[in-house]
């Protein structure tokens, strides 16, 4: 891009007014904001950061930054909101002492063995999806593959029963979609009577599993339902963090699997490489350091979560500006994961890149609980997708998501070749 011209771009640049062509390709805008405003004051009085070493700055001091949403959510849903009520008790939007209470109940139900536990079943449930491709002759990347996988996986992780799963995305979907930097009415609407009426489904499971408990070392619901040595969460936070389980797990491993597949059709010298690795090992033997490089060079390249949020609870410098007390500050992941900085070529696919510093699962205190499950459900989808379907593609342009916050696709009509 002529620098004239990313400077006008980076100068102009508004998070709640984005032009229609930034959810096809925000990377040249992020690019010039690094480039010519990389702490960029927004109209709004709020910062964007795009640099990475800015991001773990912020990160890493969560003494100076908070990320308890009541002051910038309150103005944004209203008082007495279901939107409100939920996004400022789950565990992504909140400091200790309650984020350390449900981080570590639900860590115990995601210890390192329970989620190898978890391969055998997964690896059966893609297989099923594939079968149904193979017997259509292709379908939708999203609808019939990549959102298919997180759905089950959390619904099994909460007990939530198979033929009760109809809701779980539409659900997902809108309640995240109202967390886009501009709110529109129909996206509030839509998310508070999502909201509404998961709390109406949980209480129904809750109670049901009261009655009759799993088991703590698998089943996320009893383990927060019965705490950890005498604390338990009030009925209010158990509810509100079981919405935040399905949604966290759902939408953002439905992008990586999703945006892996498509990317690997823009890219097809990656695809050739990845493709050449698993044929030669057919059996999968040696394939998990590759595929797991691959998993991680996804994240980086099409980062699923592409912006977080933080306040500063006091005056504070990062990257050379400072912030007053009360600064509510835009981490920009997008961003950061492309920092030529931090990573060679950093517009490239490059499926065997080493050293991968990306921040799609974000960093220090709030980092995914569930990165090690997203690793391998990518791992597991995309190296069996591509055993199966070697020739597979695309049968029409993927539409897009349409959000800035949450990158991914909507549909992505495909055959198998």
């Amino acid at each position: 891009m002529d620098p004239a011209r990313a400077q006008e771009i980076a100068a102009g640049f508004d998070l709640r007014a984005l032009p229609p062509d930034f959810y096809a390709n925000p990377y040249p805008v992020y690019a010039a904001l690094r480039a010519h405003e990389p702490v960029r004051r927004m109209p709004d009085g709020s910062w964007l950061l795009t640099r990475h070493a800015d991001l773990v700055a912020v990160y890493r001091d969560a003494q100076a930054f908070s990320s308890d949403k009541q002051v910038e959510f309150t103005p944004k849903y209203g008082e007495g909101s279901p939107l409100l009520a939920h996004h400022t008790t789950s565990l992504v939007f909140n400091d200790p002492p309650l984020h350390t209470r449900v981080r570590r109940l639900m860590m115990g139900a995601l210890t390192r063995r329970a989620i190898a536990g978890m391969e055998p079943g997964l690896v059966v449930l893609v297989d099923s999806l594939l079968d149904r491709i193979a017997a259509r002759d292709g379908g939708d990347l999203v609808e019939d593959f990549a959102a298919a996988i997180p759905v089950e996986i959390i619904g099994n992780l909460l007990g939530v029963p198979h033929t009760e799963r109809g809701p779980l995305r539409d659900w997902s979907l809108a309640i995240l979609g109202a967390l886009e930097p501009r709110l529109t009415p129909a996206q509030e609407e839509a998310g508070n009577r999502a909201v509404v009426e998961m709390l109406d489904y949980l209480r129904g499971l809750v109670a049901q599993r009261r009655r009759q408990p799993g088991d703590p070392e698998h089943d996320v619901l009893t383990r927060l339902i019965q705490g950890d040595g005498g604390e338990q969460l009030s009925e209010h936070e158990l509810l509100q963090n079981c919405i935040f389980i399905l949604n966290a797990g759902h939408e953002t491993t439905t992008n990586l699997i999703g945006n892996a597949l498509v990317a690997l059709q823009e890219w097809p010298a990656q695809k050739a490489a990845l493709q050449a690795a698993i044929d030669r090992d057919p059996q999968g033997v040696s394939l998990e350091p590759v595929l797991s490089a691959a998993v991680d060079e996804f994240l980086r390249f099409e980062s699923s979560n592409q912006l977080g949020n933080r306040r500063a609870v006091r005056a504070c410098e990062v990257g050379g500006t400072r912030f007053e007390e009360g600064a509510l500050v835009t981490l920009c992941i997008g961003a950061a994961n492309r920092d030529p900085a931090v990573f060679d070529r950093p517009d490239e696919l490059d499926l065997a890149r080493a050293d991968n510093r990306h921040l799609a699962f974000g960093f220090g205190i709030h980092q995914c609980a569930g990165l090690s499950l997203a690793r391998l459900e990518g791992r597991v989808a995309i190296g069996r997708f591509l055993a199966r379907f070697p020739g597979y593609r695309l049968a029409a342009p993927p539409t897009r998501g349409g959000r800035a916050r949450f990158r991914g696709f909507l549909h992505a009509p495909f055959t198998i070749g």
